[in-house]
């Protein structure tokens, strides 16, 4: 999903131009996107598509905090600041049926351009609507993935090991369940390491935008949770409440109380890294887009730093949180036939493969897999295992409202306290059932 990050970048606003000598059609072209490390690798990778296009490409980069809110604002007013568009996966509902984005279909099959060439979640997730049907609004562009980094160079520590190895009679290693992650976050909670107190993990816990729908849920599916009957859509009594849901979200809070570093009720994104990078934390939940950074960090970098998949649930199951994003162009620009370039350009197998070695996700089987992928990052593997297992939160025009709620019964039960999972998720059943009625759906 990944929606609104928090900001890890100032605002940004990047223009570069070139114009191709004798170019006769050359077009000035806006990118929105938000401001992070990948929207400034694109900058760089463009300066190919410039060259070879004659078109200028100019960006507007929004911080993730504010991103949300901007984007939709431009695209709900029908303005034409931006001719192409990084959009979060769950605007695609909305972006179709509200007309913003335009349909894609007959550009591919023109193009040769294949959806089938695409990891199918990202597919799926980023580009379809309504959701399992070919009718494509986005070319996925920045596949993400919630998972974990871990002290790998803690858990090495022969005398870590051995009283690890006395306690729970087996080693510590990557856990492989959520009860596992739960006895090593243990382990590590208010434990002096190089004469400073560590603490078991940095989970997700902000309240005002996404922050623990994304860490919550990334649990609650491998404990059984689902959106709706599969047989029955927005059906959700004993889906979105099931036991192994309330199960999960107790785990959650579990996970919260016992294990956390002070002061993390209000942590996303930004917090995790700097909780990482500071050597507070043996483990860290976040997306997979702040790998790259922790390979190259002064304390974290050079093989301290280990990635492992979302864990199992109780009964084996084992999903993880779709994070990333599709490229679109915007019905409103005016330049849409150059903007289609840019897309049948950044689609090539050529220039996805140097997008991924500029440190963005392509998403393209072409290069993901590659018989040399696994090997060509230490996170390269875990990024597959991982995107082969995502779930994604609801895409409906309506998620925002279904996001809010959430956020709030997630938020209230788990940081604040107040009452049971049970009462959280029967509670979210009633907010979602109420929007949906409302929408005509029920």
């Amino acid at each position: 999903m990944k929606s609104t990050h928090l900001a890890l970048t100032a605002t940004t606003a990047i223009a570069v131009a070139f114009a191709a000598p004798g170019a006769a059609s050359a077009e000035d072209l806006t990118l929105c996107w938000a401001s992070w490390d990948p929207a400034n690798a694109l900058v760089e990778l463009s300066k190919d598509f410039e060259k070879q296009s004659g078109h200028s490409m100019n960006f507007e980069f929004v911080p993730w905090t504010n991103f949300t809110d901007r984007m939709l604002n431009e695209l709900n007013s029908g303005g034409q600041l931006c001719d192409l568009m990084i959009g979060d996966s769950q605007w695609i509902g909305g972006a179709a049926e509200n007309g913003h984005y335009i349909k894609l279909n007959d550009f591919f099959d023109a193009n040769g351009i294949k959806m089938d060439d695409f990891i199918d979640a990202t597919v799926t997730g980023y580009s379809e609507w309504p959701k399992n049907t070919p009718n494509y609004w986005a070319l996925p562009a920045f596949g993400d993935v919630v998972g974990w980094t871990y002290r790998k160079d803690w858990f090495e520590r022969p005398e870590l090991q051995a009283e690890f190895k006395e306690k729970y009679d087996r080693d510590l290693a990557p856990p492989a369940t959520f009860a596992e992650l739960k006895d090593i976050a243990a382990f590590f909670q208010d434990r002096e390491i190089d004469g400073t107190t560590v603490y078991g993990a940095s989970i997700y816990t902000e309240r005002g935008s996404e922050g623990i729908t994304m860490g919550a849920m990334d649990v609650l599916y491998s404990f059984g949770f689902q959106y709706q009957n599969p047989d029955k859509p927005y059906d959700m009594e004993g889906y979105v409440n099931s036991p192994g849901a309330i199960a999960g979200l107790e785990y959650y809070k579990e996970l919260y109380d016992c294990c956390t570093p002070p002061g993390s009720s209000n942590g996303y994104m930004s917090e995790g890294i700097d909780a990482f990078k500071s050597g507070q934390v043996a483990m860290q939940m976040n997306f997979a887009f702040t790998w790259p950074g922790f390979e190259n960090d002064a304390n974290v970098g050079g093989g301290k730093t280990g990635y492992f998949v979302n864990p199992a649930g109780p009964d084996g199951d084992q999903f993880a949180q779709l994070g990333g994003q599709g490229i679109s162009v915007v019905a409103y620009s005016e330049k849409q036939d150059a903007a289609l370039e840019y897309i049948k350009w950044f689609a090539q197998p050529e220039v996805q493969a140097q997008w991924w070695k500029m440190g963005g996700y392509s998403c393209l089987k072409a290069v993901t897999l590659a018989p040399d992928f696994p090997s060509s990052q230490p996170y390269a593997q875990t990024f597959l295992d991982s995107m082969a297992v995502v779930k994604d939160f609801w895409a409906e025009p309506s998620y925002a409202i279904l996001l809010q709620d959430t956020q709030k019964r997630f938020h209230d039960y788990v940081v604040a306290g107040n009452g049971t999972a049970e009462e959280a998720l029967n509670g979210l059943v009633r907010d979602w059932t109420e929007t949906f009625e409302d929408d005509g759906k029920l």
